[in-house]
């Protein structure tokens, strides 16, 4: 027993060093960002290490030339996908555009199972409450929402305006795939026949062609439809 405890804390003491001399050899990018490979690279170099660590009967070499190999696999793959892009995007997620001019793309959000919950939640952490202000907003292959906001809500420097900060607007959703929440609608001194009025003007003829509609503070309605005609702007190939 006590010689496998030896075996143990040596192993310990010898894996921990290579791993990371290994994430060094890797690179920053597999520290900063998990891309879906690299995901799997990690998993595995965890795999491996905890079998090493965990069975004495493993033998040790067999794992260090394991870790070096994954390693050495990962390099090679990273150079494919920087020198070959049409490989790269079979070995990784795409940017995804998930909303364009303030209008959410149903079809993205389907392709990628996320829901409007979803893209609400991540555009509230980059301190965005009101859907109408994104210009573009791209999903990346790591997971993280990249935000372009409108020119008009872009930030710039209180000092050189000489203006009062005010506090940003909160928009509150009243319409999710079609059901409307009377209960958002009466918090804010408002009834069906207000939004039946403001959908009308928007050109919207029943509140079932509405995938996501928000109020803001100064109640004004702001709504992305079901069949929205584009599915974004241009993007790079």
């Amino acid at each position: 027993m006590v010689g496998e405890l030896l075996i143990v804390v040596f192993r310990i003491a010898t894996i921990l060093p290579l791993l990371l001399a290994i994430t060094l050899f890797m690179g920053k990018r597999s520290i900063g960002q998990l891309p879906v490979f690299d995901f799997l690279v990690v998993m595995t170099l965890a795999s491996v290490t905890g079998a090493d660590i965990a069975q004495p009967n493993v033998q040790h070499i067999h794992t260090v030339v394991a870790i070096i190999g994954i390693a050495v696999l990962q390099r090679f793959a990273s150079y494919i996908m920087i020198k070959y892009r049409k490989m790269g995007k079979w070995m990784t997620f795409e940017p995804t555009i998930v909303v364009h001019d303030g209008k959410l793309l149903r079809r993205n959000l389907e392709k990628m199972r996320y829901s409007v919950d979803n893209i609400l939640q991540m555009l509230r952490e980059k301190n965005v409450f009101d859907l109408s202000n994104v210009k573009l907003a791209i999903v990346e292959g790591n997971g993280s929402l990249t935000v372009q906001l409108i020119e008009d809500k872009e930030a710039v420097t209180i000092e050189d305006l000489k203006l009062q900060k005010k506090s940003p607007g909160i928009a509150y959703p009243v319409i999710m795939e079609g059901k409307v929440y009377i209960s958002v609608l009466e918090k804010l001194g408002l009834d069906l026949a207000w939004l039946h009025d403001q959908l009308k003007e928007k050109g919207v003829i029943h509140s079932g062609n509405v995938f996501f509609a928000s109020i803001n503070e100064n109640l004004e309605l702001h709504v992305s439809e079901n069949q929205y005609s584009k599915e974004g702007p241009p993007f790079f190939h």
